[in-house]
Parts: C-alpha cells; sequence; structure tokens
C-alpha cells in the first residue's frame, strides 16, 4: 500500500511538473508590438491634436509682417484713439543698409543658427525641452528670430501649446516663402526697443540720436541688441546698471560665437552706458498719456506680463475723452493760481456706479515716464479718510445715527494727546457736525468706540491695505495709511453707489491678435449697507453747504465731499502742511485730489492749500454740464426723524418743544428713537384769579394762585375793550391797581413764565372789573331827582285847582290876579325843582369820583392819559411792593 501510494504522489509531482512546463513568458516581439500600437495610437492623438492646431493657425500675410505690431486703444464708447507704435514712429530700414556688426550683435543674441535652420531650430527646442522638463514648462523659450516674427505678427504671448505648435508651424512656413534677409529684416523693423520706438532705426535714434546705422558703435549695437528681451526692464534711462549688465552679456555672446575678438569686447565694455545715450528729448504722441500708462500697467498685470507695445492687442478702455481732454487742461493752464513750477497735482475721475477710471491727472507737465501723482504716490490722506476709517465703520457697525452725540474734549490716549486743527473742544457735538467741521476728537472717539478689530474688514473692503496687516486709531484722521486719488476716488465712490464697491479700472475688456477676448472688469462686491453709504453721504453733503467744503460747492448740484490735510514735524522741528487732498462724488462721478510737492519735507501755503477745492469745483462743474446727476436716492432703510436738539440719547421733542431747539437727523429704521423729552413744558395756568373793586381804598385787588417757585407772571390789562398792553411783571401772586377810572371796565390777563426758560409760556387766565361812578351814574341820579320835582309840582297844581272852586264868589279880577300869583309860584317852584335835582348830582359825583380839578391832577401823575388803570405797588425794578398779607396769600 505504502508502494501505491508514493506511486500517486509521484505521479501528481510529475504532472505538475509538466503543466508548468507548458507555460509560455511573453516573447520580446509581443512587448515591442504592444509598446508600437501605443506609440502610434499616442502619436496619431498628438497628430491630431497638432493638426487640429495647425488648422486654427492664421494665414500668413505681408502687411502684419511688415508692421510693428502694437496695440490699438478705444475710448469707453469704443471710438479708436491711438495705436501706441504712431505713424511717426515706423521707420524702416533695408537689409543691405544693416551693417554687419549690427547683425552680428542681433544674431549672436537671439538666434546664432539663423541662416542655418529651416524657421525652428531642433537644437535650441532639444534644450528647452530639457529645461521645461526638469524645470516646469515654460521656463526656456526655443524660439528663432523667423518664429518671434510669427509670435509678434499673429499669435499672443500665451506659454500654451497651441501657441507653440502654431508658431512653429508658421515659422517653417515664413521660412519656406522669404529669404532669410527679408525675416531679419522684418524682425528689426517690428521689434519694440522701449521709449516708444519701434525698429532698429527709430531705436538708434532715440538712444542715441543717430539716424544712420553705420554710425554706432560696437558698445551702442550691443546695447540695442540687448534691450528687445525686457525692453522696459533694460530702459538705459530708467535702469542704466541693468542696461550696463545686458550689454556686456551680449558683447561676451558675440566673443562666444566669434564675431569679435575679446580685445574688442573688452574695449566696448569700458565705455559707461548713461555716457552713451543722449538726453531724453522724447517727443510725445500718444495722447492722453497718463492714462495710457496706466493701462499698459493694468494689461501687463492682469495678462500674464502682456505688452501693449509688442503683443498686438486691441485694448477697449473707460476713457472719457471729454473728461480727460480738460483734466490735463486745468493742470496745465491759470484756472487755479499755481504758486511755483514745482507745485503737483494728481486727479482721477471715477464712474460713481461702475468704477470704470474716466480720466486721470498724472500732473503738471506730464510726459511718458513721467511720476504718476493720480496712480503713483503713497500719501497720508489726512481728514478724507473721517468717513472710511471713523464714521463709516461706526454707522455699519452699530446702526448710529447722524445725530450720534460725541463729547469733543482733551483726551489723552497711553500718552497721545491729539487735537483738533483749531486746538479749540466744542463740547457735545453730533456726528454730522463733527464730520462738516472736520474735528479730530470725535473722529478718534468714534473708532475707539467701534474698535479697530471691527473698522479693519470695512476699510479692506473699500481697497485699502494696512501695513503689517494692523490698524491703528490713528488711522481714523488718516495718519496711517498711504494712499493715491484713483484708491481714494474709488472708495468715495461706494459711498455714492449705495454701499457697493467697484475696484477702478481702466481697461473692460483685451482683444488678443488670435482673437481671444478677455473682459478685465472687475466684479462688484458689497462694501457696506445702503443705510451707511446714504448717511456718510448726507453728511458729506452738509460738508459741501456749510462745512470745511462750502469752498468745493457747485450751486444746484447735489454733490457730497470732504477735505484732508496732513501736518507733520519735519527733523528741525518745523511744523508743515505736506498734503492737501479733495475727495468727492455726485451719482455719476467720484473724482479725488491731491496737491503736494515731490518733497515731502516742503510746507504747503495757504493759498496752495485751497487748490484741490478750486480744481474739484471746475473738473466736477466741467464734466457734469448738460447731464446734471441725479440726486442721491434714500433708501427704505433710513428715515429722517426729529429730534430734540442736545438730547442725550436722542429724544423725540415734546409738544412744547421751541422750534428753534428741533433738528432732523438720519435714523436707521430699527435704530429710531422712542422717548419723548421732558427738557421743555408748557407752565400750568394760574388759578383762582379775581379782580374786585375796593371801595375803601377805591383801587383794583387782583389776586391768583400758583403752586410752583421760580415762575414770574406777566400782567397785562385792556380797558373798555380796548388794545391789551403789558402792565407789569412780579413774582407775587396778587397786586393792587390804583389810579383808576370810575365808570371804566378793566379787564386783566396773567401769564405764568418759567424763569429757567425751560417751559412754554402758560395759556392766559383773564378776569374784568367795572369800577363804580362816572357819567352813567350821575345822568340816573338826575333822572330821579326830576321825577321826583315833577310829583311835587303836580299835587300843588291839584291843591290849587279846589281853593278856585270854593272862591267862585269872587270877582273876576281877584281870580285873575290870584291865578297869576299862582302861576308864578308853580314856575318858582319848577325852577326850586331843578336846582335841587342839580344839587343832588352834585352831591353824588363828590362822593364817587374825584372833581375836575382833581381829575387833572389825577391825569398829570398817571403815565398813561387813556383811562387805563395803573400800579402803585410797581418799584423800579419793575416787581412790585405788596403788602405782607397779600403775599402770604
Amino acid at each position: 500500500m505504502a508502494n501505491e501510494s508514493q506511486s500517486r504522489a509521484a505521479r501528481r509531482k510529475q504532472l505538475n511538473t509538466k503543466k508548468s512546463k507548458g507555460r509560455k513568458r511573453p516573447s520580446v516581439k509581443s512587448i515591442f508590438m504592444t509598446l508600437l500600437t501605443i506609440g502610434i495610437v499616442l502619436m496619431l492623438a498628438v497628430g491630431a491634436l497638432f493638426a487640429y492646431y495647425i488648422a486654427k493657425a492664421p494665414a500668413l500675410d505681408e502687411e502684419q509682417l511688415s508692421d510693428p505690431f502694437s496695440s490699438k486703444i478705444y475710448d469707453k464708447d469704443d471710438n479708436l484713439i491711438t495705436d501706441v507704435a504712431g505713424d511717426e514712429r515706423r521707420t524702416r530700414v533695408s537689409y543691405n543698409d544693416l551693417p554687419s556688426q549690427t547683425v552680428d550683435a542681433v544674431l549672436a543674441t537671439e538666434d546664432v543658427r539663423f541662416f542655418d535652420h529651416f524657421g525652428i531650430d531642433p537644437r535650441r527646442i532639444g534644450a528647452a525641452v530639457l529645461s521645461n522638463v526638469t524645470s516646469g514648462f515654460g521656463s526656456e523659450g526655443a524660439s528663432t528670430i523667423t518664429q518671434q516674427v510669427v509670435k509678434r505678427s499673429y499669435l499672443t504671448s500665451d506659454k500654451t501649446l497651441e501657441r507653440k505648435v502654431q508658431e512653429q508651424f508658421l515659422a517653417i512656413k515664413l521660412d519656406q516663402q522669404y529669404s532669410k534677409e527679408s525675416i531679419l529684416e522684418m524682425y528689426l523693423n517690428k521689434i519694440y526697443y522701449g521709449q516708444g520706438a519701434y525698429g532698429i532705426v527709430e531705436a538708434a535714434d532715440t538712444y542715441f540720436g543717430k539716424e544712420d546705422l553705420n554710425e554706432l558703435t560696437l558698445p551702442e549695437s550691443a546695447l540695442l541688441a540687448g534691450l528687445p528681451q525686457r525692453p522696459s526692464g533694460y530702459d538705459p534711462y530708467e535702469n542704466p546698471d541693468l542696461a550696463q549688465k545686458r550689454m556686456n552679456t551680449v558683447l561676451n555672446l558675440m566673443v562666444q560665437h566669434n564675431k569679435i575678438t575679446e580685445e574688442e569686447a573688452e574695449e566696448a565694455k569700458q565705455t559707461n552706458v548713461e555716457d552713451m545715450i543722449v538726453e531724453d528729448t522724447e517727443e510725445e504722441n500718444t495722447p492722453y498719456r497718463a492714462f495710457i500708462d496706466q493701462v499698459e500697467k493694468e494689461v501687463s498685470a492682469k495678462m500674464d506680463d502682456a505688452n501693449i507695445y509688442e503683443d498686438g492687442l486691441n485694448i477697449y478702455t473707460t476713457i472719457d475723452p471729454n473728461a480727460q481732454e480738460y483734466v490735463e487742461q486745468v493742470l496745465n493752464d491759470e484756472t487755479v493760481p499755481w504758486p511755483d513750477e514745482d507745485l503737483q497735482s494728481g486727479i482721477a475721475v471715477t464712474d460713481t456706479k461702475s468704477g470704470a477710471i474716466r480720466a486721470i491727472g498724472g500732473g503738471r507737465n506730464y510726459t511718458k515716464g513721467n511720476y504718476n501723482f493720480a496712480t503713483d504716490i503713497n500719501r497720508q490722506p489726512g481728514s478724507t479718510f473721517k468717513p472710511i476709517t471713523a464714521f463709516g465703520p461706526a454707522i455699519e457697525n452699530e446702526k448710529l445715527s447722524t445725530y450720534h452725540q460725541i463729547n469733543d474734549e482733551e483726551i489723552d490716549i497711553n500718552g497721545w494727546q491729539p487735537n483738533n486743527y483749531d486746538g479749540e473742544f466744542r463740547g457735545w457735538v453730533s456726528m454730522r457736525y463733527a464730520l462738516s467741521r472736520s474735528l479730530n476728537i470725535p473722529a478718534i472717539k468714534m473708532l475707539e468706540e467701534t474698535g479697530v478689530e471691527n473698522a479693519k474688514p470695512f476699510v479692506e473692503g473699500l481697497g485699502f491695505k494696512f501695513e503689517d496687516d494692523t490698524m491703528n486709531l490713528s488711522d481714523a484722521i488718516g495718519g496711517g495709511v498711504l494712499t493715491n486719488p484713483v484708491q481714494m476716488s474709488g472708495a468715495y465712490a461706494a459711498f455714492g453707489n449705495g454701499g457697493v464697491y467697484n475696484e477702478p479700472h481702466t481697461v473692460r475688456e483685451v482683444e488678443s491678435a488670435d482673437g481671444q477676448t478677455t473682459d478685465l472688469r472687475p466684479e462688484s462686491k458689497s462694501a457696506m449697507s445702503d443705510s451707511t453709504a446714504y448717511m456718510i453721504t448726507s453728511m458729506l453733503e452738509s460738508v459741501m453747504s456749510d462745512g470745511t467744503g462750502t469752498a468745493a460747492n457747485i450751486p444746484g448740484l447735489p454733490v457730497a465731499g470732504k477735505t484732508g490735510t496732513t501736518n507733520r514735524e519735519t527733523s528741525d522741528g518745523q511744523d508743515i502742511v505736506p498734503d492737501v487732498w479733495f475727495s468727492g462724488y455726485t451719482t455719476d462721478y467720484s473724482v479725488s485730489i491731491w496737491t503736494g510737492y515731490s518733497d515731502n519735507n516742503v510746507n504747503l501755503s495757504d493759498s496752495s492749500q485751497q487748490i484741490p477745492r478750486q480744481l474739484f469745483k471746475s473738473v466736477m462743474g466741467h464734466i457734469s454740464e448738460g447731464n446734471a446727476p441725479e440726486d442721491f436716492q434714500r433708501p427704505d432703510s433710513v428715515e429722517w426723524v426729529d429730534v430734540e436738539d442736545g438730547s442725550r440719547p436722542a429724544e423725540l421733542p415734546s409738544d412744547y418743544t421751541p422750534e428753534s431747539q428741533i433738528v432732523s437727523e438720519l435714523f436707521h429704521v430699527d435704530n429710531k428713537p422712542t422717548e419723548t423729552s421732558e427738557q421743555f413744558d408748557k407752565m400750568d395756568a394760574v388759578g383762582g384769579l379775581t379782580a374786585t373793586y375796593n371801595e375803601d381804598t377805591e383801587a383794583i385787588d387782583l389776586e391768583w394762585s400758583y403752586d410752583d417757585d421760580d415762575v414770574t407772571f406777566e400782567v397785562s390789562v385792556a380797558t373798555d375793550g380796548g388794545d391789551a398792553r403789558e402792565l407789569t411783571t412780579t413774582q407775587s401772586q396778587s397786586m393792587e391797581i390804583s389810579q383808576i377810572q370810575p365808570g371804566s371796565t378793566y379787564e386783566f390777563t396773567v401769564i405764568a413764565a418759567s424763569d429757567s426758560g425751560d417751559a412754554e409760556e402758560s395759556d392766559p387766565q383773564s378776569a374784568s372789573v367795572t369800577v363804580p361812578g362816572g357819567e352813567e351814574e350821575s345822568e340816573e341820579t338826575e333822572e330821579e331827582s326830576e321825577e321826583e320835582s315833577g310829583e311835587e309840582t303836580e299835587e300843588e297844581t291839584d291843591e290849587n285847582s279846589e281853593s278856585d272852586a270854593e272862591d267862585e264868589s269872587n270877582d273876576e279880577g281877584e281870580s285873575e290876579e290870584n291865578t297869576e300869583e299862582e302861576n308864578n309860584g308853580n314856575g318858582n317852584n319848577d325852577d326850586n325843582n331843578g336846582n335841587s335835582g342839580n344839587n343832588e348830582n352834585e352831591d353824588s359825583e363828590e362822593e364817587s369820583s374825584p372833581t375836575e380839578e382833581e381829575d387833572t391832577e389825577e391825569t398829570e401823575e398817571s403815565p398813561e392819559p387813556d383811562d387805563e388803570g395803573s400800579s402803585e405797588e410797581e418799584d423800579s425794578s419793575g416787581e412790585t411792593n405788596e403788602e405782607p398779607e397779600n403775599e402770604e396769600q
């Protein structure tokens, strides 16, 4: 069994061995075929891709090959304003006129095998591929002169595979269709050499003042050959040291490629570049130079070092030629009284809604390459920063009102003792007043209250950056951040644009030579709420109407703005004003202006400090002519609210608050005042007012009651329905009026008034009294006397009639005589009765009124002859001398 088992095991092993020997490894041939297949597929794919790129390549055009590949610049309405090359800067040279020394310098530097290759140089390509593998794609180029002609005529500077494929294809095609001499001629007439010079002839004239290339020296030829690689970097006027090194590099290359000897090179190196070049007398042929210079910087920064002088771009800008021309005009004429030739000013005009720069005033007598005082300066903005760093953040973070009260007082912050511009402190003031009068202390307090950590994002949202990423309290008054007019115009535009910020920009879009369009307009972003923007705008309108900016105000134009001045002490202890600003805006334009000297240690005179205001008024007035801007629109988040002036916190006026104490200010709808002020009230009316005639004193007693102290009573009187006149003022609650006219009616009015003036006068209370006596009472007495006399006469007549009847027997004569006597007797009685009545009236007059003589005396003593009463209690001070019992009452 064991043998049988072993046999089975042996058989299994043998079987496995046979199977193993039956498996075959892949042959070399099959591996090769697989790799070949993959390679072919990849080659086909790459070939297809290259074919696609080649199919998209532009056709060769002789005109484009010959002309400089400069850019065309268009205004805001897409009208061509300039070709940066300029027609006058295109002098051409033929190959036969090129000196061999110059040709050798160019070939040694750019393409030493130019006359040997077929448009591309495989050796240079191999070296470039190796460099790109080790250092990354695009680290080194392999462009020949032929390729550079193609690139500058048809393609962009983008470092992409598509562009390189098209470049090499077109270079081969160009080499097939044109002679080497023609291609080199194209190159030397097309290439940009800096300083606005296209082509080697213009370059020689620009830098060395030589129109004949045969007059060029070896060092001059070497410098020209080296410039095209970096025209601005090697500019001998701007960077003479770099230009010197570049010239020496070219000389070394000429030695390396056996174009010159080492001795010739060393001799040439002894020449100083600054001694070779002529004085910079460039004629300015490009209009709007300050604006174009900013366009150049912007395109280069946003399009990977694109060059407007070499890349053949169509650049669509934001410039308004009308605004640009006027800005240049006011900087160079007598619109403002420039005190000397050295005083400079920079102006930026920006569209409020979009941030598009409409005009740039780079300075007085600006030419290409000058220091641009609108874009390049870094100066402290002074008080123009207060809305940005102090009041804006305070309103945004705390929803404060324009009425918000701030105590303008002396302060000490860790040894820093800032002051106001005039050294005065005004106590409690509103935010509106503080900003309109440009007070420093309230601005610093606002930033301190808000906190720099809360204010910093607000400021950064308007395009500013802090050194060391740190904001300080001194930034509240513009003492830290450095800025320029372009930045300031963009920041202020946000206040006029409902809080939406747009980065100031000069370029809308750029079309490359291959037809591709790039939009360079920055995206809008919200920098603050619309309520904050409107409140700041409203306060800056107050600056223009009755604050520090009145000299810049433009009647009839809704405009907001702010002044700014910097102050500092020089090393010798002198206090100077080196910078003055004005920034303002309408709903259409935002304009910022700086004025000062290039030397930041020169003081500005009082008259020079007014120039930014004058320039603003002139520029803003001109660009707004015929197109009046809309007024600033108040958002629903803000309301005008009447408040009582001086209330802290803000309180609504009461019914008794004087009109002079009511101000209207802006409040956020979520933070309006709700409490009503009790500062002003209305006095209660007097109570229990009575006027009675005192027969004993023959005077009128006037009495009333009142509960409060510190009150004065105004007493007036009207006689017999006539006009009322003031009788007296008193603090007593009673008084006696003598020298009154019998029979007259006196109406007295008493008003209570607060001694402190903190309440409105009371409603008037009146009481009237008629003095007994006078003409009416005398007439009544006479009528009564006459009636009594008539009754007595009638009785006597009856008695006489009875006597006549009894004596009928008497004779007629006696009767007639008796009758005559009776008649005479009756007549006497009538007289007596009349006299009796008169006597009674006379007695009555003596008791109720003074005699005629006494009336005369009273008239002489009374200050008023019109029967009106007067007070005997009023002393020389206007107060009445009351009896003790009356004072107690």
